[in-house]
């Protein structure tokens, strides 16, 4: 099965290398992605929004014989359910990592924005639920990884017009199990209808904060192999 990662803010396909040989040893082919424009400056990438890269990853999918496995880390999440809204007969699983499915017309984030790009605004920015297990010794392997995204990109939003909910889906979640994001979500507004339309949705608890990719890379990729058996 064609595995396609899609990263979060500020990440590129690097951030993918502690998963990918476990999905290739489970047989299957993991397709890391970097988004356009990341790490580029205002000049050539002011003009790149969320819709740009959907359609990084559509273009992807056209180019993949046969279904593929769409996994979106954090805002990613948007990434890949756009997708799915565009080809959804081509997509047989999307998988959610510490995110959740957007609303239509729904945002990543709002970041403080330097020379016309969003850089990573520093381990010490995010709360210590999301960080709490990224040692020090990973903060400073990690940290020149991060490159910067467009400025549009988190703040874009989301278009959604398609037959999403009958794909299949998976959310990793950090900290929460299915029973406490249930029962979360519905506080959520929009969100948690989004949740609701889905046809097919496990929630299953990966014990890390928000980047288990580079916490507890065995587990996100055995979670992520086995989604795809559900």
């Amino acid at each position: 099965m064609d595995i396609l990662l899609i990263p979060g803010l500020w990440l590129d396909d690097a951030s993918w290398t502690d998963i990918s040989p476990a999905l290739e040893a489970a047989g299957h082919r993991p397709v890391p992605m970097t988004m356009p424009g990341v790490g580029q400056p205002a000049e050539l990438s002011a003009g790149i929004g969320i819709a740009d890269w959907v359609r990084a990853v559509v273009a992807q999918i056209d180019a993949t014989k046969g279904p593929v496995v769409l996994v979106g880390h954090s805002g990613g999440g948007n990434v890949v359910w756009g997708a799915a809204d565009a080809r959804p007969d081509r997509v047989s699983r999307v998988v959610f990592v510490d995110t959740v499915p957007p609303p239509p017309g729904s945002e990543i984030s709002e970041f403080p924005v330097v020379e016309g790009v969003i850089p990573f605004p520093g381990w010490e920015y995010f709360p210590d639920e999301d960080v709490y297990d990224i040692d020090a010794a990973t903060r400073a392997r990690t940290l020149p990884q991060t490159r910067s995204v467009p400025a549009r990109v988190p703040t874009d939003p989301i278009l959604l017009t398609g037959e999403r909910h009958r794909v299949p889906v998976t959310l990793l979640m950090g900290s929460l199990s299915q029973d406490e994001l249930e029962a979360q979500i519905d506080r959520w507004g929009p969100y948690g209808d989004e949740y609701h339309s889905i046809d097919d949705a496990t929630v299953l608890k990966i014990g890390s904060g928000h980047w288990p990719q580079f916490t507890q890379p065995a587990r996100l990729a055995e979670l992520i192999s086995s989604a795809l058996t559900q």
